[in-house]
């Protein structure tokens, strides 16, 4: 997330909103990260959605790491490295993601979201997923969120990288055996 911030290019669609709410508020974006990741998870309430560990550690551990590489990684002018950070954060966005979906400890909370809207409207994954990705990006760009070919690359390329490193992380877990 931090190196997509970095390379002003564009944001990944939740961090527009992220970036657009950090216009407003005297806040770090790590904080504003966590404190999105707490409203998202009060709306799994009514949608009857159970964290695990993982939705936890997502919502909890994301920010402030964030906030640490924004620390140490200093912005730059220079288009190639700015590519460079673009590239290489939405790649290891897509190692992490099919790391965390992977190790079954739960869905982060966007995620949860997400099918936890499917199951409960009946809509597809894909109509659900849309529809949240440029709700937050139009809101995100309408607070001052910065939208670019990094948004768009980013929203071409998580699919892809998702599925090619989910099945080399995926932890199988054995069948859960039914009570009578």
């Amino acid at each position: 997330m931090a190196l997509v911030v970095r390379s002003v290019l564009g944001l990944i669609p939740w961090d527009v909103l992220h970036v657009g709410i950090q216009q407003h508020v005297p806040l770090t974006f790590g904080t504003i990260v966590v404190g999105t990741s707490v409203l998202v998870l009060l709306a799994w309430i009514p949608l009857r959605q159970k964290p695990g560990l993982g939705t936890l550690a997502n919502a909890f551990l994301i920010g402030p790491s964030a906030d640490l590489v924004l620390a140490v990684v200093p912005q730059t002018d220079h288009l190639g490295w700015r590519t460079l950070l673009l590239l290489g954060g939405i790649l290891l966005n897509g190692v992490a993601t099919g790391m965390y979906i992977g190790s079954q400890f739960g869905p982060g909370p966007r995620d949860g979201l997400m099918t936890g809207l499917a199951r409960v409207s009946g809509r597809s994954i894909r109509l659900v997923r849309t529809v949240l990705e440029v709700s937050v990006v139009a809101v995100g760009w309408l607070l001052g969120g910065i939208v670019g070919v990094g948004t768009v690359l980013y929203a071409v390329l998580i699919g892809p990288l998702a599925q090619l490193f989910l099945p080399i992380f995926t932890v199988e877990l054995p069948p859960r055996s039914r009570a009578s």
